[in-house]
C-alpha cells in the first residue's frame, strides 16, 4: 500500500521502518521539513516529504503528532488522498506534561480520538496510542505464537477499522477490537489497556475494566 505518516518522531519514525521493512511505499513528513528526514529515508527507503505532500495518494494516512499540533495541520490535507483512504490517530492529550487544555476534551468530554477527527475533518482509527516505540521494531510475532501481543483498535468506520486491523496483524500484531470512538476512552493515557504488552484476552479484560473518569493527573 502507499502509506503517508505524518509526525517522524518514535512511532512515526518506527512505523516507518517496519512498513517500509514490509514492501510498502511510505511517504514521510514532520515539523521541520524534509530534509531534516534524509537519515530516516536513506535507512528505510521511505521518501521525506512536506506535511502537505503526506497523503498525496496515500490509502493510509498515519497521524502521530503531539496533540496541541493537531489543529496546525494545513487545510486539504487530504484533499488528493486515496479513494476510500483511512486515517490512523496515534496521539494522546497529556495536558499537564506537553499540550495544555484543550476546551473540547475538558469541557465537552469528547474521547481524545473524537477532538482529533473534528480537528481533521474526516473519520479516523485510534491505534498505536498505548504501544511501545520500540515493541513496534522489537515485539512482533507470527501470527499464533505464544507471545503475540495484541494491539485496542477504535473507530466508527468498519472499513476502515478493517483496514487498519489487517495492517497491524501484518506488522506481527493481533488486535482487539475496542468499539467506536466513543468508547476510545478506554485505551486513553492512564487506563489499564495503556502500555500493556498482553495478548487478546488480557487486552480484552483490560479494556473492560477501563473507568470513563479522567484522572486528576490527565485533566487540564
Amino acid at each position: 500500500m502507499k502509506i503517508g505518516i505524518i509526525g517522524a518522531g518514535n512511532i512515526g519514525g518506527n512505523l516507518t521502518r517496519r512498513l517500509t521493512a514490509l514492501g510498502h511505499d511510505v511517504s514521510v513528513a514532520n515539523s521541520r521539513g524534509p530534509d531534516t528526514l534524509t537519515a530516516l529515508a536513506e535507512e528505510t527507503g521511505a521518501t521525506p516529504v512536506t506535511v502537505p505532500e503526506a497523503a498525496r495518494g496515500a490509502e493510509i494516512v498515519v497521524v502521530t503528532i503531539p496533540f496541541k499540533n493537531v489543529p496546525d495541520l494545513p487545510a486539504g490535507l487530504f484533499d488528493e488522498a486515496a479513494e476510500g483512504f483511512t486515517v490512523i490517530d496515534t496521539g494522546n492529550y497529556y495536558p499537564h506534561m506537553r499540550d495544555g487544555r484543550i476546551a473540547g476534551v475538558e469541557d465537552e468530554g469528547l474521547t481524545e480520538s473524537r477532538w482529533t477527527e473534528r480537528q481533521l475533518g474526516h473519520p479516523v482509527i485510534k491505534a498505536f496510542n498505548g504501544t511501545y516505540a520500540q515493541d513496534i521494531l522489537d515485539r512482533h510475532r507470527p501470527a499464533g505464537a505464544p507471545d503475540r501481543i495484541a494491539l485496542p483498535v477504535a473507530g466508527d468506520d468498519a472499513a476502515g477499522k478493517k483496514a487498519v486491523r489487517a495492517l497491524i496483524e501484518e506488522l506481527g500484531f493481533d488486535t482487539v477490537d475496542a468499539g467506536g470512538l466513543d468508547d476510545s476512552w478506554r485505551q486513553q493515557p492512564d487506563t489499564p489497556v495503556y502500555g500493556l504488552r498482553e495478548g487478546v484476552a488480557g487486552v480484552t479484560k483490560a479494556l473492560s475494566e477501563a473507568s470513563p473518569v479522567r484522572k486528576e493527573a490527565f485533566r487540564g
